[in-house]
């Protein structure tokens, strides 16, 4: 996303942000920035030591791998607005195979949701989940047991109900064939595909440590999360619920630990699900673990609010909804329901 400097003061920055807010107010924060929280070091022996040349031409430089490493961090970059409206900062935590960058704009260059909130008045924390983006990776399997799955450029286009069925990508963006009616940008998609990453099945302990690192620095807190980081975020808030206000679970593929569902009968959840599930052969069964999972925070006492956006108007949604071409319409259905459960100024 760029930005341009219109003024700086000692009570922050005025940003123009992109192409598409130019006809918006500037956007004035008081702070930015990032920093790495959670991580362990491990050490580790037994390695052969080797000679590398690291630049062409260069002098051979031998590289002992055993030692200490630093594992398992995640980054987070922050964004404060002068005008605060959040009554506590917002988390924007990405799903499998992603980074933070789902939420920064749309892959067709439109306003994404990380500047919608930061416009609402939200203190924005986005962060790339342990072994993705700027977060770095580990040694595997040393450190990380397995090997990463890496996705095809077909894989999201027919896995994300973007496209119609199996066979629907074609490398000829004329021949992909689209759900009728479906809101994905077709001149994104390949842009899209650049941004996904290659994830690890066996990172989520690891994941959640680095999750609730986060918690503890920057919490009491809003958390939004998306498919994988479904369970991340329901667990995370099972473990430090007086630090959670209210969990955004959007098409969450994961949930918490049902037998410990009473952890959440404080704090509002509101789940949102996008268009087409009923004719995919995965997501009709990971909406029902889902709402069943809510059910157990209702049983409990909880308030858990679920959306099926067809069933409300918004239609055509895949499940990246936050960059499907009404992207703005979900984004301020969130927005209403986090202003009736009193979290805004």
């Amino acid at each position: 996303m760029k930005f341009r400097v219109l003024a700086a003061t000692a009570f922050g920055l005025s940003l123009a942000l992109g192409a598409t807010a130019q006809a918006q107010e500037p956007i004035s924060l008081r702070a930015m920035g990032s920093f790495h929280v959670g991580g362990k070091l491990v050490e580790l022996s037994g390695r052969p030591v080797t000679e590398v040349v690291f630049s062409p031409g260069g002098v051979p430089a031998k590289v002992d791998p055993n030692g200490t490493y630093q594992t398992g961090q995640m980054y987070v970059q922050y964004f404060l607005p002068q005008n605060e409206k959040g009554s506590v900062p917002l988390l924007l935590w990405h799903g499998g195979g992603m980074t933070g960058v789902n939420y920064e704009s749309t892959p067709d260059g439109r306003q994404g949701w990380l500047e919608f909130f930061l416009r609402k008045g939200w203190s924005v924390y986005n962060s790339d989940a342990v072994e993705r983006g700027r977060s770095s990776w580990a040694m595997y399997p040393d450190v990380i047991p397995g090997q990463p799955v890496f996705l095809t450029t077909a894989n999201p286009f027919e896995r994300f109900r973007i496209g119609d069925g199996v066979n629907s990508y074609n490398a000829d963006p004329a021949k992909r064939k689209y759900l009728p009616g479906n809101q994905f940008p077709p001149d994104g998609y390949d842009n899209f595909v650049k941004q996904i990453v290659p994830r690890w099945t066996s990172t989520d302990d690891m994941i959640i440590d680095a999750y609730l690192a986060e918690v503890d620095k920057v919490c009491p807190c809003v958390i939004m999360f998306h498919s994988q980081a479904g369970q991340f975020g329901f667990k995370v808030a099972q473990a430090r619920p007086d630090k959670v206000k209210a969990l955004v679970a959007i098409e969450p593929a994961g949930i918490g630990d049902p037998t410990k569902a009473a952890a959440l009968k404080d704090i509002p959840v509101l789940m949102v699900f996008g268009d087409f599930i009923d004719q995919d052969s995965r997501w009709p069964t990971i909406r029902k673990n889902a709402t069943d999972f809510g059910d157990k925070i209702t049983a409990a006492g909880g308030s858990v609010e679920v959306v099926n956006l067809p069933a409300v108007g918004i239609k055509g949604n895949s499940h990246m909804m936050m960059m499907d071409k009404n992207n703005l319409e979900v984004s301020q259905l969130i927005q209403t329901w986090l202003e009736k459960k009193k979290l805004t100024k």
